[in-house]
Parts: structure tokens; C-alpha cells; sequence
């Protein structure tokens, strides 16, 4: 109820500042990022069919993939951010474009606010093309951790995966999480997911997989659903969280994956087959297809916590999976999240679909014989991104937390944003735009021409989760560092006085894996140096949640 009336009451305040835009927004002329690790540096791509793992690098987790023709789609959770599930598209598999977001209106998204940004929100999307109806459909679960708990599972549908996109359709009597379509050759469709039922308990982390018909025409469950209990390694190992299911079928027999372990460096993925869509389903006895788990802890460039796959075949036969992974630093941790990772799949002598087995490690550069150069740089390796904001619309890597940020953003000549009533840690639409790191090793900077008042600030956000961000913030008279906890603890890291007059300021973020250094620079001016060396373990993926780190652009009018 808080956060309802807080909406009204900052619908109110905003169409007052409408008509002050140009008095109380900051106008940021640019944002440019560029990655700089050191492997893409020393190991460059030379080889036809040479390609760099991840294959969309950053937060890019639970990736789901399909095919129609040529063209391949791709989609990943987005929990608390907005606009939600982004769309890539690529031609090849490996060079993939960010094109759109499938969740891009409140009517399609409505529960975010009061969520936990890492926590709560979209979980797990599945992308699938209905070839009855010539229709794709993405369905996902909306975790409500933050507020009541509980979720809502729903799909969206469109007759392209450009768009537009149907408002939800809310899966009632779906109970659980991580729902995927499947699409019977024979005309029938199945919901598969990761069910609350649990009974017999058998460990404490233990729930069972779920499917059940379903009637795309009156958008109903058809009959009750199979519960399916098999353990995909063994009981022995007593894994948690046996989700993120997805079903396929070749040669006649149907085979259904998913992941097991939970989401840290034991996590994987195995496979069942059956001879029916409800089973029984076997278990392979090579299980898990796809780990890491297996391997040294202290190797050299390690991709760990591999799992959540999704399959798909290339026109020519051939089978690849997507899944995600972590690129821990030296130390162990990283900024980056679980990214989007690429492999062919390969086949047992018994007929079972595989990744790795036993000591294969999922390595940083890979090549696929056939392949042709690359259409666009693509989301791996080394990049440059750079926005001048001079098109109408915002470009789709842009996003924003709990909410659409457009009504605080105008673009075309730079970018203006409101100095905005809300703090970025508030569980309530801040005036942030964001993008997700995708590097160790980066730099992202801006120019921002801003006359605040003396509570007024702008500048550039770090943001893990809302107890967690690094804000580099010009004020007035000043620039400043704070690293920001929960609401209400900021804690001033460096600050330093600039003249009396002057026009735009350049804000610099520099990182080197496990520290960032910060810099400001007046026009004609050289770059200075505000504060060195500061922990990077404050925003860090393993500080909890399930999203990487993202850095933008912030304005805001409430005192620090």
C-alpha cells in the first residue's frame, strides 16, 4: 500500500516538474563504455570459426534459445529490472545483438516495485516458437520476494519476436517456478516447471519437476499435473533445486534437462528420456551432462557454476546448448554475474545429450569449423559502447530498477534526466539508467551539465542491489564518492571542491577487476584522480542475489 500511494503521490510531483525540466534535470552529453580484459587483449582471435566464451558476457543468466529459419533468439532474466527479458538475435550463434526487450510496458510488468532487485522480479524466461499457430511465446515466473512472497507465473505472445508483444496471460493453478513450453510434433502443447509440490519430502531442499497439458485456445491447464521425482545425479548427493526444465524431442523420444545444485560452484545440468511426453523418465547414468564442479578450484581462468542449458539445432543437424556461467577474479569474486555461454552438444553411445564430462572445462575461446567472420563485434571479447543520445528513443541495453524510467528521461540532444524525488535504493523507480558490465577491466565515463541546488546531485551509479552501490556524484560546488548501503547509510569516500563557475564536468569510473579508481575532469582540463583502489567487493556478484552489476547514469533531489 506504501508503495502505491508513493506512485500517486510521484505521478503528482512529476507532472509539476514537467514544465521545470530544464531547471531541475541534469543533461549528460554522452555514455561510453569500454571493456579492456586482459586475456581478449593477449589471445585474439586469428582461426576461422574462432569465437570468445561468454558469447554475451556480463549478467546474461538463464539463458533460453530458439530457432525459426536462420535466425536465432535468445532471452535471459532481468528479477528487478525494467524493461524485463531482453531479446538478442544473431545469425551465427556466436555474435549476438541486443535488439529489444520483451517486457517493455507497466501493463506487461506491473509487480516490480517493492521487490528485491536481485532477488525478486523475472525469473528464468523460455522462448518458444509455436508452429501451429505461427506464434512465439515467452513464458517466465515473477518472484515476489519482497513482498508477500509467493509468484506469478505467466507467458506473452507475438507474431514475431520483435514484436509487439500481448500483455500477460496469467497461468492460474501453475504453481512453482521456471515454466518452459513445449510444442508436440503432434499439435498438442505442454508447461513443464519447477513444481512446489514436494511430497514425499525426501531432503530438505528437495521439490519435483511438474507437467501439464495446456490449451493454448482458452489459455487453460488441460487435466492435472504429473509430478516427476528422479533425481539426476542420485539421491546420494542430495542436490537442491532440480529447475529450470526444458523438454525436446528427436528421433522419437522426448528429453527433458534441467538444472541441479543451486546456483553456486556446485551447480549443473542433466538429462532424462522417455518414450512419452509424461514419461517415465530415466535419468542418464553419466548424469551430470554439463558441470564444473568436478575441477581444481584454483585453476587458471576458471568458468564455474555452469548449468541452466537450453538446446537448440542448427539447420544443418547439428546441436549447440546455451548456458550460464561465472568468471570469478583471482579472489574469487566478480562484478559480472552469470553470463551466456556457448558449446556443442555432443552425443553418448546410449543416445543422451552432453556438454562436458568428468574433467571437460568450458573454455574462454572456442572454435566451430564452418563459421563465418562475424557480422557485428557481438556481446564477447573486448568492446567499445558508446550513446550520444541523439535518437528519439533510448537505446534497448539501457535499463532502469523496479519500473520504466522514461517519464523522468527525455533524449535527442543528450540525455536529461529529472532530479527525481526517489533514492536508487528505495524499491521505487529511481531516475537510473543503466547498463550491465560485461568486463573485469572497463571504463565508463560521462559529461554531465548540472546546476544543482544544494540537495540536488547527478552523476554515475554502480548498483549491485539496493544495499549495495558505489555513486560518484557531482553536487554543488563539489564531486564526491560515496559508497551507499541500506537507506540512509552513506558513507563519503572522497570529495573535492571545483570553481565557483563552471560548465560540464567529465565523470570517470575505471576498473581493474578487484578495485575501481575514480576521476573528474573540468573542460580543457586534465583528467584528476577523486579516490584509487576502492573494493570492488562491495558490489560484487557474490555479495548475494542473482544478477551482476550495472553502471549508468542517476539524478536524484533528495540529500545525501
Amino acid at each position: 500500500m506504501k508503495n502505491i500511494i508513493f506512485s500517486a503521490l510521484l505521478s503528482s510531483i512529476l507532472s509539476v516538474f514537467a514544465a521545470e525540466a530544464a531547471d531541475n534535470s541534469a543533461k549528460f552529453s554522452y555514455f561510453a563504455y569500454q571493456g579492456n580484459d586482459e586475456y581478449y587483449n593477449d589471445n585474439p582471435l586469428t582461426a576461422p570459426g574462432d569465437y570468445f566464451n561468454p558469447v554475451i558476457s556480463g549478467w546474461a543468466s538463464d539463458p533460453s534459445i530458439c530457432r525459426t529459419g536462420d535466425d536465432y533468439w535468445l532471452v535471459t532474466s532481468t528479477f528487478g529490472y525494467f524493461p524485463g527479458v531482453p531479446l538478442y538475435h544473431s545469425s551465427d550463434l556466436v555474435s549476438w545483438k541486443h535488439v529489444g526487450n520483451v517486457l517493455s510496458r507497466h501493463t506487461q510488468l506491473p509487480w516490480l516495485e517493492g521487490l528485491s532487485l536481485d532477488k525478486g522480479g523475472i525469473y528464468a524466461p523460455d522462448l518458444k516458437y509455436n508452429p501451429v499457430d505461427s506464434t512465439y511465446y515467452m513464458i517466465t515466473t515473477c518472484v515476489m520476494n519482497g513482498k508477500d512472497g509467493g509468484s506469478v507465473n505467466f507467458y506473452v505472445t507475438a507474431p514475431h519476436p520483435l514484436g509487439p508483444w500481448s500483455d500477460p496471460v496469467i497461468l492460474d493453478g501453475i504453481e512453482g517456478i521456471d515454466p518452459s513450453f513445449f510444442f508436440d510434433d503432434d499439435g498438442k502443447t505442454y508447461i513443464i516447471y519447477k513444481s512446489d509440490e514436494h511430497n514425499p519430502v525426501k531432503w530438505s531442499n528437495y521439490r519435483a519437476l511438474s507437467i501439464v497439458e495446456f490449451d493454448t485456445a482458452s489459455q487453460r491447464p488441460v487435466g492435472e499435473p504429473r509430478h516427476f521425482r528422479e533425481e539426476g545425479v542420485g539421491p546420494e548427493e542430495r542436490l537442491e533445486r532440480n529447475e529450470g526444465p526444458h523438454i525436446f524431442k528427436k528421433d522419437g523420444s522426448y528429453y527433458m534437462i534441467a538444472a541441479e545444485g543451486g546456483t553456486n560452484w556446485v551447480h549443473s545440468e542433466v538429462c532424462y528420456r522417455a518414450d512419452s511426453v509424461f514419461g517415465p523418465f530415466r535419468r542418464w547414468s553419466r548424469n551430470p551432462m554439463l558441470t564444473q564442479r568436478l575441477l581444481k578450484t584454483n585453476r587458471r581462468r576458471p568458468v564455474t557454476s555452469t548449468g541452466h542449458a537450453d538446446l537448440v539445432q542448427r539447420p544443418d543437424g547439428e546441436w549447440f546448448a546455451v548456458f550460464l556461467g561465472c568468471r570469478p577474479w583471482n579472489d574469487g569474486e566478480d562484478h559480472l554475474g552469470r553470463e551466456t555461454y556457448l558449446m556443442p552438444v555432443k552425443w553418448s553411445a546410449d543416445g543422451f545429450p552432453y556438454i562436458t564430462q568428468c574433467l571437460d572445462t568450458v573454455s574462454l575461446r572456442r572454435n566451430i569449423p564452418g563459421l563465418d567472420a562475424p557480422q557485428h563485434p557481438g556481446q564477447g571479447g573486448n568492446f567499445t559502447w558508446r550513446d550520444d543520445f541523439s535518437a528519439s528513443e533510448l537505446s534497448p541495453e539501457w535499463i532502469g530498477l523496479w519500473g520504466d524510467v522514461k517519464p523522468y528521461a527525455a533524449t535527442g540532444d543528450g540525455l536529461r534526466l529529472l532530479c527525481a524525488p526517489v533514492d536508487a535504493r528505495s524499491r521505487v523507480t529511481p531516475a537510473y539508467l543503466g547498463r550491465r558490465i560485461q568486463h573485469h577491466r572497463f571504463t565508463a565515463e560521462t559529461e554531465v551539465d548540472f546546476n544543482p541546488s544544494a540537495d540536488e546531485s547527478a552523476g554515475l551509479l554502480m548498483v549491485k542491489n539496493e544495499t549495495r552501490q558505489y555513486y560518484l556524484a557531482l553536487q554543488k560546488g563539489r564531486v564526491s564518492l560515496y559508497r551507499l548501503g541500506k537507506p540512509g547509510h552513506n558513507d563519503l569516500i572522497a570529495s573535492a571542491a571545483l570553481p565557483e563557475r563552471h560548465s560540464a564536468v567529465e565523470l570517470k569510473i575505471e576498473s581493474r577487476g578487484t578495485v575501481y579508481d575514480f576521476y573528474y575532469r573540468l573542460p580543457s582540463a586534465d583528467w584528476q584522480l577523486l579516490a584509487a583502489d576502492v573494493p570492488a567487493e562491495h558490489i560484487a556478484t557474490q555479495r548475494g542475489g542473482f544478477t551482476g552489476t550495472t553502471v549508468g547514469l542517476y539524478a536524484t533531489s533528495l540529500p545525501l
